[in-house]
């Protein structure tokens, strides 16, 4: 018997005299040779053994669908989609950080819908975003490119939420989409039909969550910065415009109403700030008092600080700094396009949600800011390093959406993870180095006291918020319970 079994195995039989001699066997069983007919157990196996070599070695199996996942594709059309999103926001007229964080948001969404068909340990959003309840399928039976999917919809995305953005930024969008498609076509040499499929799919779930987000109340918000038909209230401790913005106008002073992107988020209710007084004996005149002092005693690298992280008109705003500390991480960790897609998303949504929570926070307790309050109960001729923005001081936009990407990148990224920080390279600031994402938060809350823009009450409780925040969104379920 082990012979029998060592011959088949290692000298099958020629296809040909495989089949004739198997059939022979079944037309001929009467005949069949002594061993076969008196021990029918070692025969019935001799036989099953040459039946496997003949269909090895004559019979190749059917070819396998070619593994097809998100997982083995450079996270390169992220990152670089992610790099031309700074560049928009800095050129797009009225793109202030609460509408720059909610364009974050949905690319974000956008470019881990779609790919998500391609990772078999994930799973659509559908059913955990707030108001999503459906989006187009991909077909699990046929190909698709990822790569090309998510070109697609960042595209598509991008010249919708961008649309009121200049001639030559939309040709560089074109350009960009054309870079990946030639790149794609000819690195991974797709057929027509995979490549029309692919970008089909990218561009249906782009339009589907382009519609989505109009129902959100932030619709085309560049277009409605500072809406006449709100009144700021009157009155002791309340906010006053001073120096930014058209005079008398507050910024996005409805934002706090928009749909979170969790439910979870829009139910956090924030601290309120500490009672108003003007006695030199109050907290609040202490607060006040330390926003003067160090004003007034600042050394160089408290300005630099202060500067670095000022994120003002002109930049990529505070949300496209987040953004860039994400991809600064992603390159860092070296990611495929699956960490990168999960990534974008959680970083975009925390960012969206923590704006919208600052800015109900703000036109709730319409706190007055550090400026008007020295200018009038300390010293008349102060003057903050950082002009104030037209809107109420409490909380910090800049330390709660620094505390929710602190906490989600943490999560994602780990708690000792080293980065330098090269947002602002191009406008002349070198670098700043940092242990880890809380510590990057941390240094954010803090300059905005060094540039005399908040008190620490409203620089502490924004970390803290928006730390909430991120936590909600780790919780999600991106990848699917373990069978």
């Amino acid at each position: 018997m082990f012979l029998l079994h060592f011959f088949v195995n290692r000298h099958p039989l020629p296809p040909g005299l495989c089949r004739i001699w198997f059939c022979h066997r079944l037309n001929s069983s009467m005949n069949a040779p002594l061993l076969f007919r008196r021990i029918p157990v070692v025969g019935l196996l001799a036989l099953t053994l040459l039946v496997d070599s003949c269909r090895r070695n004559d019979e190749p199996e059917a070819p396998q669908k070619p593994v097809n996942s998100a997982a083995s594709i450079s996270a390169d059309v992220a990152t670089q989609w992610a790099d031309l999103s700074l560049r928009l926001i800095r050129t797009t007229p009225g793109f202030s950080p609460p509408v720059a964080s909610r364009a974050l948001g949905y690319a974000g969404v956008a470019l881990y819908e779609s790919v998500v068909p391609g990772l078999s340990e994930y799973q659509s959003l559908i059913g955990q975003l707030n108001g999503l309840s459906s989006l187009p399928k991909a077909d699990p039976t046929l190909d698709y490119h990822w790569g090309v999917s998510a070109n697609t919809a960042q595209a598509f995305i991008f010249k919708n939420l961008f649309a009121n953005t200049s001639a030559v930024n939309k040709i560089t969008i074109d350009s960009l989409e054309a870079v990946f498609i030639g790149r794609y076509r000819t690195e991974d040499k797709l057929t027509q039909e995979i490549y029309d499929r692919s970008a089909q799919f990218g561009r249906s779930i782009a339009t589907a969550l382009f519609e989505w987000s109009k129902t959100d109340r932030g619709h085309e918000g560049y277009t409605r910065n500072q809406p006449t038909t709100y009144v700021a209230p009157a009155g002791p401790g309340k906010w006053i415009q001073t120096t930014l913005g058209t005079a008398g106008l507050a910024m996005q002073p409805f934002w706090g109403q928009n749909r979170t992107f969790l439910a979870a988020n829009a139910s956090l209710v924030a601290p309120a700030p500490m009672a108003y007084a003007t006695s030199s004996s109050s907290p609040f005149f202490a607060q006040a008092l330390e926003v003067y002092s160090i004003g007034k005693n600042l050394t160089e690298e408290q300005k630099t600080i202060a500067r670095f992280w000022a994120d003002g008109g002109g930049t990529v705003t505070p949300p496209g700094h987040s953004w860039n500390l994400t991809t600064l991480a992603l390159k860092k960790a070296d990611t495929k396009l699956d960490k990168a897609a999960e990534t974008y998303a959680r970083v975009g949504m925390a960012v969206a949600d923590a704006f919208i929570c600052c800015w109900k926070a703000k036109f709730t307790f319409n706190t007055i800011r550090p400026l008007s309050y020295i200018k009038t109960v300390i010293d008349p001729n102060w003057q903050s390093l950082i002009p104030a923005p037209p809107f109420p001081e409490y909380m910090s936009g800049h330390s709660t959406q620094a505390g929710a990407t602190g906490q989600v990148l943490s999560d994602l990224f780990g708690y000792n993870f080293s980065f330098s920080d090269n947002t602002h390279a191009n406008r002349g600031f070198a670098p700043r180095t940092f242990r880890n994402f809380y510590d990057a938060a941390d240094e954010a809350a803090i300059s905005r006291l060094y540039g005399g823009i908040h008190f620490r009450q409203a620089n502490e409780n924004g970390l803290s918020e928006g730390k909430k925040i991120g936590r909600n969104i780790s919780t999600m379920k991106f990848k699917r319970a373990a069978q």
